[in-house]
């Protein structure tokens, strides 16, 4: 693991690749330098939060949405009470505009070793799962890792 990426936790087909290589480069992904090279749509820039589609969604869904803190931050700790307001407005906004009647919110912060965590950037997940798609498991659902 370097600072930014931990490779040991993304073993998912091509973006186990991605990861990898960044690592290799020893930059962080979602730093704004180099987020759009990797998330080259984003939805929408407010003043602490990059709101794109995640390039490399968990299956099966109908959106999985990356918010991605602008400042390079790894804890809650170090979110302001502005930073949280303007987070919780963007989920309401999204969920009107996108039709979102369901879903979850996954945020995992600090030490990766314990969060399961592949990118140490502090980072939300809006994930609408699937379930009238044909690979969706009614017993599993979509499944992510944590820890």
């Amino acid at each position: 693991m370097n600072s930014f990426v931990n490779p040991d936790n993304s073993k998912r087909g091509d973006y186990a690749k991605v990861i990898d290589e960044i690592a290799k480069e020893k930059i962080c992904p979602f730093c704004a330098e180099h987020v759009h090279r990797i998330h080259p749509n984003p939805i929408e820039e407010k003043k602490f939060w990059l709101v794109t589609d995640n390039a490399y969604p968990y299956k099966p869904v109908k959106q999985h949405i990356l918010l991605i803190h602008k400042d390079h931050i790894e804890h809650v700790s170090e979110l302001s009470r502005e930073a949280w307001d303007e987070l919780q407005d963007i989920l309401v906004e999204l969920s009107k505009n996108k039709n979102i009647v369901g879903g979850a919110l996954m945020m995992r912060f600090g030490d990766t070793h314990y969060t399961g965590a592949s990118v140490t950037h502090l980072h939300a997940q809006l994930i609408q799962g699937d379930p009238d798609d044909s690979e969706y498991d009614k017993t599993k659902g979509v499944l992510c890792r944590v820890g």
